[in-house]
Protein backbone atom coordinates (compact mmCIF):
# COMPACT_ATOMS: atom_id res chain seq x y z
CA UNK A 1 0.00 0.00 0.00
CA UNK A 2 1.27 3.63 -1.14
CA UNK A 3 2.38 5.93 2.30
CA UNK A 4 -0.14 8.62 2.45
CA UNK A 5 1.58 12.20 2.53
CA UNK A 6 -1.75 14.04 4.33
CA UNK A 7 -1.69 14.91 7.54
CA UNK A 8 -3.80 14.45 10.54
CA UNK A 9 -4.05 16.87 13.00
CA UNK A 10 -6.11 17.23 16.53
CA UNK A 11 -6.26 21.01 17.06
CA UNK A 12 -7.08 21.71 20.66
CA UNK A 13 -8.59 25.62 21.65
CA UNK A 14 -9.30 27.14 25.11
CA UNK A 15 -10.28 30.19 26.09
CA UNK A 16 -13.11 33.02 27.23
CA UNK A 17 -16.23 31.60 24.97
CA UNK A 18 -17.55 34.71 22.54
CA UNK A 19 -19.86 34.35 19.24
CA UNK A 20 -17.86 33.73 16.49
CA UNK A 21 -15.25 31.68 17.02
CA UNK A 22 -16.18 28.30 15.79
CA UNK A 23 -17.17 29.99 12.57
CA UNK A 24 -13.97 31.83 12.18
CA UNK A 25 -11.58 28.63 12.34
CA UNK A 26 -13.59 26.80 10.19
CA UNK A 27 -14.00 29.61 7.50
CA UNK A 28 -9.74 28.78 7.19
CA UNK A 29 -10.34 24.88 7.38
CA UNK A 30 -12.94 25.31 4.96
CA UNK A 31 -11.22 27.78 2.21
CA UNK A 32 -8.83 24.81 2.11
CA UNK A 33 -11.26 21.79 1.71
CA UNK A 34 -10.11 20.39 4.31
CA UNK A 35 -12.31 17.28 6.08
CA UNK A 36 -13.14 17.63 9.88
CA UNK A 37 -12.93 13.94 10.88
CA UNK A 38 -14.08 14.95 14.81
CA UNK A 39 -15.54 17.42 16.90
CA UNK A 40 -16.74 18.35 20.21
CA UNK A 41 -17.71 21.93 21.91
CA UNK A 42 -18.50 22.45 25.52
CA UNK A 43 -18.88 25.93 27.21
CA UNK A 44 -18.26 25.68 31.07
CA UNK A 45 -18.50 29.24 32.98
CA UNK A 46 -17.98 31.53 29.44
CA UNK A 47 -14.80 29.18 29.10
CA UNK A 48 -14.64 27.46 25.39
CA UNK A 49 -13.12 24.27 24.95
CA UNK A 50 -13.28 23.39 21.40
CA UNK A 51 -11.76 20.20 19.87
CA UNK A 52 -11.22 18.94 16.19
CA UNK A 53 -9.41 16.12 14.26
CA UNK A 54 -8.64 17.29 10.76
CA UNK A 55 -7.18 16.07 7.58
CA UNK A 56 -5.16 18.20 5.37
CA UNK A 57 -5.04 16.73 1.70
CA UNK A 58 -1.67 16.65 0.10
CA UNK A 59 -2.24 19.95 -2.17
CA UNK A 60 -2.61 22.18 0.88
CA UNK A 61 0.19 23.69 2.49
CA UNK A 62 -0.21 22.84 5.86
CA UNK A 63 1.73 25.43 6.81
CA UNK A 64 0.03 28.37 5.71
CA UNK A 65 -3.05 26.93 7.44
CA UNK A 66 -1.57 26.14 11.07
CA UNK A 67 -0.56 30.21 10.46
CA UNK A 68 -3.91 31.50 9.92
CA UNK A 69 -5.49 29.13 12.54
CA UNK A 70 -2.84 30.62 14.99
CA UNK A 71 -2.77 33.95 13.64
CA UNK A 72 -6.77 33.75 13.88
CA UNK A 73 -7.04 32.36 17.22
CA UNK A 74 -4.21 35.04 18.66
CA UNK A 75 -6.17 37.90 17.51
CA UNK A 76 -9.53 36.30 19.38
CA UNK A 77 -6.72 35.52 22.31
CA UNK A 78 -7.23 31.99 22.62
CA UNK A 79 -5.13 29.50 23.43
CA UNK A 80 -4.27 26.60 20.38
CA UNK A 81 -2.54 23.31 20.81
CA UNK A 82 -1.54 21.27 17.37
CA UNK A 83 -0.98 17.68 17.93
CA UNK A 84 0.06 15.24 14.77
CA UNK A 85 -1.75 12.14 14.84
CA UNK A 86 0.12 9.57 13.47
CA UNK A 87 -1.49 6.59 11.39
CA UNK A 88 -1.18 4.08 14.30
CA UNK A 89 -2.94 6.62 16.50
CA UNK A 90 -5.99 7.14 13.94
CA UNK A 91 -5.95 3.79 13.34
CA UNK A 92 -6.55 2.53 16.85
CA UNK A 93 -9.29 5.57 17.29
CA UNK A 94 -11.01 4.22 14.71
CA UNK A 95 -11.24 0.91 15.88
CA UNK A 96 -12.62 1.54 19.01
CA UNK A 97 -15.75 2.91 17.73
CA UNK A 98 -16.88 -0.65 17.62
CA UNK A 99 -16.70 -1.14 21.60
CA UNK A 100 -20.06 -1.18 23.76
CA UNK A 101 -21.47 2.15 25.37
CA UNK A 102 -23.15 2.66 28.32
CA UNK A 103 -24.63 5.39 30.27
CA UNK A 104 -24.19 6.04 33.80
CA UNK A 105 -26.44 8.80 35.28
CA UNK A 106 -25.34 9.99 38.75
CA UNK A 107 -27.95 11.47 40.64
CA UNK A 108 -27.88 13.47 44.30
CA UNK A 109 -29.23 16.20 46.17
CA UNK A 110 -26.13 17.78 45.61
CA UNK A 111 -23.37 16.91 43.43
CA UNK A 112 -19.81 16.47 45.61
CA UNK A 113 -16.36 15.93 43.64
CA UNK A 114 -16.24 12.99 46.21
CA UNK A 115 -18.68 11.68 44.33
CA UNK A 116 -17.70 11.90 40.70
CA UNK A 117 -14.20 10.33 41.90
CA UNK A 118 -15.86 7.53 43.74
CA UNK A 119 -18.02 6.84 40.46
CA UNK A 120 -14.86 7.77 37.81
CA UNK A 121 -12.80 5.37 40.30
CA UNK A 122 -14.96 2.39 39.37
CA UNK A 123 -15.13 3.04 35.41
CA UNK A 124 -11.48 3.37 36.08
CA UNK A 125 -11.13 -0.20 37.93
CA UNK A 126 -13.06 -1.78 34.44
CA UNK A 127 -10.86 -0.32 31.62
CA UNK A 128 -13.08 1.84 30.69
CA UNK A 129 -12.74 4.91 28.89
CA UNK A 130 -15.49 8.33 29.76
CA UNK A 131 -16.02 10.20 26.54
CA UNK A 132 -18.34 12.84 27.77
CA UNK A 133 -19.64 14.25 30.59
CA UNK A 134 -22.66 15.97 30.40
CA UNK A 135 -25.04 17.73 33.14
CA UNK A 136 -28.78 17.44 33.33
CA UNK A 137 -30.05 19.41 35.96
CA UNK A 138 -30.23 22.94 35.78
CA UNK A 139 -28.07 25.46 37.10
CA UNK A 140 -27.66 25.68 41.72
CA UNK A 141 -28.79 29.07 42.74
CA UNK A 142 -25.89 30.62 44.79
CA UNK A 143 -28.41 31.11 47.35
CA UNK A 144 -30.76 28.67 48.51
CA UNK A 145 -34.30 29.50 48.06
CA UNK A 146 -36.00 26.76 49.75
CA UNK A 147 -36.90 24.77 46.75
CA UNK A 148 -35.60 21.02 47.00
CA UNK A 149 -32.38 20.67 44.83
CA UNK A 150 -31.47 18.44 42.03
CA UNK A 151 -28.21 17.45 40.64
CA UNK A 152 -27.39 14.88 37.99
CA UNK A 153 -24.69 14.35 35.73
CA UNK A 154 -24.11 12.00 32.59
CA UNK A 155 -21.22 9.88 31.85
CA UNK A 156 -21.18 8.52 28.18
CA UNK A 157 -18.75 5.43 28.54
CA UNK A 158 -17.02 3.18 25.76
CA UNK A 159 -15.88 0.03 26.29
CA UNK A 160 -16.07 -3.70 27.26
CA UNK A 161 -16.31 -4.06 31.44
CA UNK A 162 -14.20 -6.88 32.85
CA UNK A 163 -16.84 -8.08 34.82
CA UNK A 164 -19.84 -6.27 34.76
CA UNK A 165 -21.84 -7.99 37.51
CA UNK A 166 -18.30 -6.85 40.00
CA UNK A 167 -18.84 -3.39 38.26
CA UNK A 168 -22.86 -3.02 39.46
CA UNK A 169 -21.90 -3.99 42.89
CA UNK A 170 -19.06 -1.59 43.27
CA UNK A 171 -21.41 1.15 42.19
CA UNK A 172 -24.14 -0.28 44.34
CA UNK A 173 -21.76 -0.03 47.21
CA UNK A 174 -20.85 3.47 46.09
CA UNK A 175 -24.26 4.71 46.86
CA UNK A 176 -24.05 3.16 50.21
CA UNK A 177 -20.87 5.07 50.91
CA UNK A 178 -22.68 8.67 49.22
CA UNK A 179 -25.57 9.96 49.52
CA UNK A 180 -26.69 9.32 45.68
CA UNK A 181 -28.19 7.07 42.97
CA UNK A 182 -26.17 5.72 39.93
CA UNK A 183 -28.28 4.31 36.83
CA UNK A 184 -26.50 1.74 34.36
CA UNK A 185 -27.68 1.54 31.13
CA UNK A 186 -26.37 0.16 27.68
CA UNK A 187 -26.35 3.00 25.06
CA UNK A 188 -28.30 1.11 22.69
CA UNK A 189 -31.20 2.34 20.38
CA UNK A 190 -34.39 1.30 23.01
CA UNK A 191 -32.89 3.85 25.95
CA UNK A 192 -33.81 6.53 23.34
CA UNK A 193 -37.37 5.34 22.24
CA UNK A 194 -39.16 4.41 25.30
CA UNK A 195 -42.93 4.76 25.17
CA UNK A 196 -44.81 3.62 27.97
CA UNK A 197 -44.17 4.61 31.77
CA UNK A 198 -46.22 2.56 34.48
CA UNK A 199 -46.54 3.47 37.76
CA UNK A 200 -47.04 1.16 40.96
CA UNK A 201 -49.43 3.44 43.05
CA UNK A 202 -49.26 3.00 46.85
CA UNK A 203 -45.75 4.51 48.24
CA UNK A 204 -44.35 5.42 44.74
CA UNK A 205 -47.04 8.03 43.11
CA UNK A 206 -48.44 8.35 46.16
CA UNK A 207 -46.80 9.10 49.07
CA UNK A 208 -49.17 6.63 51.46
CA UNK A 209 -50.00 3.03 51.46
CA UNK A 210 -54.10 3.43 50.70
CA UNK A 211 -55.30 0.19 52.70
CA UNK A 212 -53.69 1.65 55.61
CA UNK A 213 -55.59 4.43 55.39
CA UNK A 214 -58.44 3.23 55.18
CA UNK A 215 -57.74 1.03 57.95
CA UNK A 216 -57.33 4.16 60.42
CA UNK A 217 -60.70 4.95 58.84
CA UNK A 218 -61.96 1.32 60.11
CA UNK A 219 -59.97 1.92 63.65
CA UNK A 220 -57.96 -1.40 62.58
CA UNK A 221 -54.83 0.52 61.55
CA UNK A 222 -52.24 -1.06 63.50
CA UNK A 223 -53.63 -5.07 62.47
CA UNK A 224 -53.60 -4.09 58.96
CA UNK A 225 -50.50 -2.04 58.61
CA UNK A 226 -48.65 -4.98 60.29
CA UNK A 227 -49.51 -7.23 57.45
CA UNK A 228 -48.82 -4.31 54.84
CA UNK A 229 -45.49 -4.26 56.01
CA UNK A 230 -44.36 -7.84 56.28
CA UNK A 231 -46.15 -7.86 52.26
CA UNK A 232 -43.42 -5.48 50.66
CA UNK A 233 -41.08 -6.48 52.79
CA UNK A 234 -41.64 -10.25 50.85
CA UNK A 235 -42.64 -12.31 53.90
CA UNK A 236 -46.12 -12.82 53.14
CA UNK A 237 -48.08 -13.95 49.89
CA UNK A 238 -49.29 -10.94 48.52
CA UNK A 239 -53.21 -12.67 47.77
CA UNK A 240 -53.07 -13.50 51.40
CA UNK A 241 -51.83 -10.54 52.84
CA UNK A 242 -54.64 -8.43 50.77
CA UNK A 243 -57.07 -10.85 51.38
CA UNK A 244 -56.53 -10.33 55.55
CA UNK A 245 -56.58 -6.52 54.91
CA UNK A 246 -59.34 -6.26 53.14
CA UNK A 247 -61.33 -8.39 55.38
CA UNK A 248 -60.22 -5.68 58.10
CA UNK A 249 -62.29 -2.98 56.56
CA UNK A 250 -65.74 -4.84 56.22
CA UNK A 251 -68.43 -2.05 57.22
CA UNK A 252 -66.47 0.77 56.42
CA UNK A 253 -68.90 3.10 54.39
CA UNK A 254 -68.50 3.66 50.87
CA UNK A 255 -68.50 7.99 51.20
CA UNK A 256 -64.91 7.09 53.55
CA UNK A 257 -63.34 6.61 50.27
CA UNK A 258 -63.66 10.15 49.10
CA UNK A 259 -62.48 11.29 51.88
CA UNK A 260 -59.61 9.27 52.05
CA UNK A 261 -58.80 9.96 48.24
CA UNK A 262 -58.64 14.17 49.12
CA UNK A 263 -56.22 13.76 51.44
CA UNK A 264 -53.58 11.46 49.49
CA UNK A 265 -50.16 13.79 48.81
CA UNK A 266 -48.45 13.06 45.37
CA UNK A 267 -44.95 12.16 45.66
CA UNK A 268 -42.53 14.81 44.60
CA UNK A 269 -41.83 15.20 41.28
CA UNK A 270 -44.84 13.24 39.95
CA UNK A 271 -46.82 15.89 38.30
CA UNK A 272 -43.40 17.32 36.88
CA UNK A 273 -42.52 14.09 35.67
CA UNK A 274 -45.78 13.18 34.09
CA UNK A 275 -46.48 16.21 32.64
CA UNK A 276 -43.21 16.17 30.88
CA UNK A 277 -43.92 12.31 29.95
CA UNK A 278 -47.41 13.68 28.38
CA UNK A 279 -45.65 16.75 26.08
CA UNK A 280 -43.12 13.41 24.95
CA UNK A 281 -45.93 11.75 23.72
CA UNK A 282 -44.99 8.84 26.20
CA UNK A 283 -48.27 6.74 27.50
CA UNK A 284 -48.55 6.12 30.89
CA UNK A 285 -49.94 3.72 33.19
CA UNK A 286 -50.93 3.05 37.04
CA UNK A 287 -50.70 -1.05 37.84
CA UNK A 288 -51.24 -1.44 41.16
CA UNK A 289 -52.40 -4.05 44.03
CA UNK A 290 -54.23 -0.87 45.02
CA UNK A 291 -57.17 -0.10 44.40
CA UNK A 292 -59.70 0.59 41.20
CA UNK A 293 -61.35 4.17 43.38
CA UNK A 294 -57.98 5.95 44.02
CA UNK A 295 -56.49 4.45 40.77
CA UNK A 296 -59.42 6.37 38.59
CA UNK A 297 -59.01 9.54 40.99
CA UNK A 298 -55.27 9.89 40.41
CA UNK A 299 -56.20 9.48 36.30
CA UNK A 300 -58.37 12.00 36.05
CA UNK A 301 -56.09 14.30 38.05
CA UNK A 302 -52.90 13.43 36.33
CA UNK A 303 -54.27 12.26 33.13
CA UNK A 304 -52.94 8.51 33.04
CA UNK A 305 -53.67 6.83 30.25
CA UNK A 306 -54.38 3.23 31.66
CA UNK A 307 -55.56 2.16 35.54
CA UNK A 308 -55.55 -1.57 36.48
CA UNK A 309 -56.27 -2.33 39.77
CA UNK A 310 -58.00 -4.37 42.87
CA UNK A 311 -61.34 -3.21 42.99
CA UNK A 312 -63.17 -3.48 46.58
CA UNK A 313 -66.50 -5.03 46.61
CA UNK A 314 -69.76 -2.90 47.91
CA UNK A 315 -72.65 -3.88 48.54
CA UNK A 316 -75.50 -1.41 50.00
CA UNK A 317 -73.19 1.45 50.35
CA UNK A 318 -70.74 -0.30 52.36
CA UNK A 319 -67.49 -2.45 51.93
CA UNK A 320 -68.20 -6.16 51.90
CA UNK A 321 -64.42 -6.94 53.26
CA UNK A 322 -63.83 -8.70 49.82
CA UNK A 323 -62.04 -7.80 46.62
CA UNK A 324 -63.71 -8.33 42.80
CA UNK A 325 -62.36 -10.28 40.31
CA UNK A 326 -58.79 -11.38 39.39
CA UNK A 327 -56.14 -10.19 42.04
CA UNK A 328 -53.85 -7.96 40.46
CA UNK A 329 -50.64 -9.34 42.65
CA UNK A 330 -46.70 -9.18 41.47
CA UNK A 331 -47.15 -11.97 38.53
CA UNK A 332 -50.12 -10.16 37.35
CA UNK A 333 -48.52 -6.49 37.19
CA UNK A 334 -45.65 -8.00 34.88
CA UNK A 335 -48.69 -9.37 32.35
CA UNK A 336 -50.33 -6.38 32.78
CA UNK A 337 -47.60 -4.60 31.45
CA UNK A 338 -46.83 -7.05 28.73
CA UNK A 339 -50.77 -6.05 27.69
CA UNK A 340 -50.36 -3.10 27.54
CA UNK A 341 -47.19 -3.03 25.38
CA UNK A 342 -48.75 -5.16 23.10
CA UNK A 343 -51.98 -2.78 22.84
CA UNK A 344 -49.59 0.50 22.43
CA UNK A 345 -47.33 -2.19 19.51
CA UNK A 346 -44.70 -1.56 21.33
CA UNK A 347 -42.08 -4.28 22.74
CA UNK A 348 -41.27 -4.66 26.36
CA UNK A 349 -37.95 -3.25 25.78
CA UNK A 350 -39.66 0.34 25.69
CA UNK A 351 -41.63 0.53 28.30
CA UNK A 352 -40.22 1.81 32.21
CA UNK A 353 -41.51 0.13 35.54
CA UNK A 354 -41.46 2.24 38.58
CA UNK A 355 -42.45 0.35 41.97
CA UNK A 356 -40.90 0.10 45.54
CA UNK A 357 -42.25 -3.17 46.96
CA UNK A 358 -41.62 -6.79 46.73
CA UNK A 359 -44.48 -7.50 44.64
CA UNK A 360 -43.46 -4.69 42.33
CA UNK A 361 -40.27 -6.87 41.17
CA UNK A 362 -41.46 -8.73 38.38
CA UNK A 363 -42.96 -5.93 36.67
CA UNK A 364 -39.47 -4.02 36.78
CA UNK A 365 -37.94 -7.36 35.57
CA UNK A 366 -40.04 -7.47 32.89
CA UNK A 367 -39.51 -3.85 31.67
CA UNK A 368 -36.94 -2.60 29.95
CA UNK A 369 -35.73 -0.15 32.38
CA UNK A 370 -36.86 -1.03 35.62
CA UNK A 371 -36.61 1.42 38.71
CA UNK A 372 -37.32 0.87 42.48
CA UNK A 373 -38.53 4.11 44.04
CA UNK A 374 -37.51 4.55 47.16
CA UNK A 375 -37.91 1.33 47.67
CA UNK A 376 -38.16 -1.67 50.47
CA UNK A 377 -34.83 -2.85 50.80
CA UNK A 378 -35.24 -6.86 49.55
CA UNK A 379 -36.42 -4.38 45.94
CA UNK A 380 -33.55 -2.31 46.50
CA UNK A 381 -31.35 -4.83 46.59
CA UNK A 382 -32.80 -6.90 43.82
CA UNK A 383 -33.87 -3.84 40.74
CA UNK A 384 -30.95 -3.19 38.39
CA UNK A 385 -31.87 0.50 39.02
CA UNK A 386 -32.94 2.93 41.79
CA UNK A 387 -33.49 6.02 43.10
CA UNK A 388 -33.60 6.96 46.97
CA UNK A 389 -32.23 10.18 46.63
CA UNK A 390 -34.37 12.63 44.37
CA UNK A 391 -38.12 12.60 43.34
CA UNK A 392 -40.02 10.96 40.54
CA UNK A 393 -39.43 13.58 38.14
CA UNK A 394 -35.67 12.73 38.12
CA UNK A 395 -36.46 9.55 36.15
CA UNK A 396 -36.00 12.29 33.02
CA UNK A 397 -32.77 11.91 33.70
CA UNK A 398 -32.29 8.39 33.39
CA UNK A 399 -33.62 8.75 29.62
CA UNK A 400 -31.67 11.61 28.96
CA UNK A 401 -34.26 14.84 29.64
CA UNK A 402 -31.90 17.92 30.59
CA UNK A 403 -33.74 20.66 33.10
CA UNK A 404 -33.47 23.28 30.10
CA UNK A 405 -35.49 20.87 27.76
CA UNK A 406 -38.33 21.03 30.41
CA UNK A 407 -37.61 25.34 30.54
CA UNK A 408 -37.92 25.22 26.90
CA UNK A 409 -41.37 23.73 26.52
Amino acid sequence: MAETTQSILLLHVTGEDRPGITAALTRILGGQGIEILDINQTVIHRTLLLGMMVRIPPAVESTSVLKDLLFAAHRSELQLRITPVDDDQYDAWVARQGKPRFILTLLARRLAAAHLAAVSAVIAEQGLNIDIITRLSGRPPRVEDGRPRRACVEFSIRGQPKDEDALRAALMQTTHEHPIDIAWQRDNIYRRIRRLVAFDMDSTLIQHEVIDELAREAGVYEACAAITEAAMRGQVDFNESLTRRVALLKGLPEATLAKVAERLNLTEGAERLIGALKSFGYKTAIISGGFAFFGRHLQKKLGIDYVRTNDLEIERGVLTGRVKGEIVNAQRKAQVLQEIASQENISLQQTIAVGDGANDLPMLAAAGLGIAFHAKPVVAQSARHKISTLGLDSILYLIGVRDRDLVEM
